[in-house]
């Protein structure tokens, strides 16, 4: 065969800088694909310095896509390093806040990111093969997810005064109460945010009852399941301990986030900025997992809302029981956690404390170290700071979302390439299938990097011996 080389740039309805490089072998076939994230690492040396208190400010300016999450993180490890746990009604009105978070991310994946390539058909054109392609073909579904992440945007405009970038969570609190017209308003929004999800999860099991053939050949690899739970193990967003469960299900350790040092450790490839995370007793790469919404699911015993949980089940029941393996379950899986979410409003909503004015801890003690810990959208997030007696920050880790499912990003990547990528005539809908394997995951490759910029992957195709001898650009 001739070999190719082939440049998608960009990889379209995800965020970040990647490059994706296949090794075609002579008889047209896939040897190997490796995933990229080519984006510098350097958000947590430049936060050294500044203090504490400003990090639920600087933090979420990481991504536009993850503000929230990268605020609250960085204001539950100040409660941490100042040793001043909010009062209750704070951590409600952070949860609310995060469940917004959710439910938008969880709603503008599933409808406007994924939704071309499941409604539409992965070989469509890619000039309708997007958003306003679905609005010409179902418009009143678009605009019923336009308004389902207006709800969780709403939610986060409401309390931390932004869509983007809320000024709300502080270490020891939050700094802003509801009032009771507010309240009202969310209230609103919840029927018809949860008639639209119920929509959405028709159309995701209608879509896997007619394409099974493909999901159980799209990415199916067995891995570790990684997610915050709650004592019972049902699933929990945004205070819990930390569980992980292998491929079979058994529980491999549940542990405080704030230790996570003692359980986690970083791999490092030459051909990649983003570490890939493992469990530390498994070694690389025994011990990888999955996070974000298939690896919470997997490693949750029940949701504890009634209508989510009632999809959890059936969502258990997929693979006899035993963990979900199929990558584009995903999309399924983020449906019944934004569900999910959108119930756990109405329950913080109905909490009397809600609407408490006693919502900030001003006793501070400096310890010098705090952890945060919170599910973000696309997976477990911790921010680990470490401070000066002048409150200014010595070192920051963070290790986040995307991060963890780098292993499996890559993984997927291979799996599809292998799967559908034939030579010497390289088709758009084989390319495409390439980049739905890393949009299953959502990925924020800007927060996992730490980086600023635009989305660009480049697909390079070699031959047998390495050569490169066409590019092909698109975007």
């Amino acid at each position: 065969m001739v070999a190719q080389k082939i440049t998608i740039e960009p990889v379209t309805r995800i965020e970040g800088h990647a490059k994706v490089t296949i090794r075609m072998n002579e008889q047209g076939s896939v040897d190997r694909a490796y995933l990229h994230v080519n984006e510098f690492r350097g958000f947590e040396k430049f936060c050294e310095g500044r203090l504490v208190q400003e990090m639920p400010q600087i933090t979420p300016r990481i991504c536009g896509i993850c503000p929230v999450s990268h605020h609250l993180a960085a204001a539950k490890a100040g409660d941490d390093l100042f040793s001043c746990p909010p009062p209750r009604p704070a951590s409600l009105l952070r949860e609310l806040m995060h469940m917004g978070q959710v439910i938008q991310s969880h709603g503008m994946h599933f409808f406007e990111l994924a939704g071309p390539d499941l409604l539409l058909g992965f070989d469509t054109d890619p000039a309708t093969r997007n958003v306003v392609g679905l609005l010409n073909a179902n418009p009143e579904l678009v605009v019923k997810a336009i308004n389902l992440r207006k709800f969780g945007q709403e939610i986060i405009h409401i309390l931390g005064g932004r869509r983007i970038h809320p000024v709300f969570a502080v270490p020891g609190g939050v700094n802003k109460a509801l009032k009771p017209a507010e309240r009202d308003t969310i209230l609103a929004g919840i029927d018809e945010s949860i008639a639209t999800l119920k929509i959405g999860l028709d159309i995701i099991k209608k879509w896997a009852a007619d394409n099974m053939k493909v999901i159980n050949e799209f990415a199916v690899f067995p891995t570790g399941y990684f997610g915050m739970v709650t004592p019972r193990n049902g699933l929990e967003l945004y205070d819990g301990n930390i569980r992980l469960i292998d491929s079979t299900g058994k529980e491999l350790v549940k542990f405080d986030g704030r230790n996570y040092l003692d359980h986690i450790a970083e791999h490092v490839e030459s051909w990649s900025y983003l570490k890939f995370p493992y469990y530390k007793p498994l070694g690389y790469p025994k011990g990888v997992y999955r996070v974000g919404p298939l690896g919470r699911l997997n490693a949750s015993d029940l949701l504890e809302t009634p209508l989510a949980n009632e999809e959890h089940k059936l969502f258990k029941q997929l693979n006899g029981g035993k963990p979900v393996e199929n990558t584009l379950y995903y999309h399924y899986a983020r449906l019944i956690e934004a569900l999910f979410a959108t119930e756990r409003v109405r329950m913080l909503l109905d909490d009397p404390d809600i609407l408490s004015t006693d919502i900030l801890n001003t006793r501070q003690v400096n310890k010098g170290s705090g952890v945060g810990i919170i599910e973000a959208p696309r997976g477990t997030l911790f921010h680990h700071y470490t401070a000066n007696e002048n409150n200014q920050l010595t070192k920051v880790n963070l290790i986040v979302s995307t991060g963890h499912n780098n292993w499996a990003m890559s993984e997927a990547v291979d799996n599809v390439a292998k799967t559908y990528v034939k030579g010497p005539d390289v088709k758009e809908g084989m390319l495409n299938r390439v980049e739905a394997a890393i949009r299953a995951y959502d990925p924020c490759l800007s927060c996992s990097t730490h980086a600023v910029g635009q989305m660009p992957l480049e697909l390079t195709f070699v031959d047998a011996q390495g050569n490169l001898i066409e590019t092909v650009t698109r975007g």
